[in-house]
């Protein structure tokens, strides 16, 4: 576990299953449809309830029609701990002339902006676009630590908990948290 103050607020990096947080909003790295799929995105799904968390993003779907890379929206947390889900878009990973890094950068901060307006203090994010998506872990953990930074410095919110798959992940993270932070 890494743990550092960051502004006001305080940041940590931990191994775990985010579903099991107990936290104001937990962050879904979902897919432009908000259906449910693989991975972190699957697993909320089954811990919030399936039928209550797809009713909900097809709600929000019948109004956006897809959700764009990089930004997010809010649903209940359901059957979780966390009282919300957060859902954002990372990037595919295309070899980082595609934007990625931006879009990435833009999907932390839209979840912090995001948190603030609902008046949540505390959240939970995955490896967003770590996973299946490809992105590098340790390029993933620069872009999205100095985000994290930049919106606990900003205030956005008082505590942001990364929570990481397996001590490998969670060795690279605390590396890179070391160096920037």
């Amino acid at each position: 576990m890494f743990h550092a103050r960051v502004g006001s607020g305080q940041l940590h990096l931990r191994q775990g299953d985010i579903t099991q947080y107990l936290v104001d909003a937990i962050v879904n790295a979902a897919n432009s449809r908000l259906a449910g799929g693989g991975g972190v995105d699957g697993a909320i799904h089954r811990a919030a309830g399936m039928a209550e968390l797809r009713g909900a993003c097809a709600a929000i779907i019948d109004v956006i029609g897809s959700l764009a890379t990089g930004e997010a929206v809010i649903t209940p947390g359901f059957n979780l701990p966390a009282r919300y889900i957060i859902h954002t878009v990372g990037p595919v990973w295309r070899g980082g002339l595609r934007g990625e890094p931006a879009r990435l950068r833009d999907a932390y901060l839209n979840c912090l902006r995001l948190a603030h307006e609902h008046d949540l203090q505390s959240v939970a994010f995955p490896a967003i676009s770590c996973g299946v998506y490809g992105y590098p872990v340790e390029p993933g953990a620069r872009v999205a630590l100095a985000a994290l930074r930049e919106g606990l410095e900003a205030g956005l919110v008082e505590e942001v908990n990364m929570v990481l798959h397996g001590p490998e992940n969670l060795a690279v993270w605390s590396g890179v948290a070391e160096e920037l932070l």
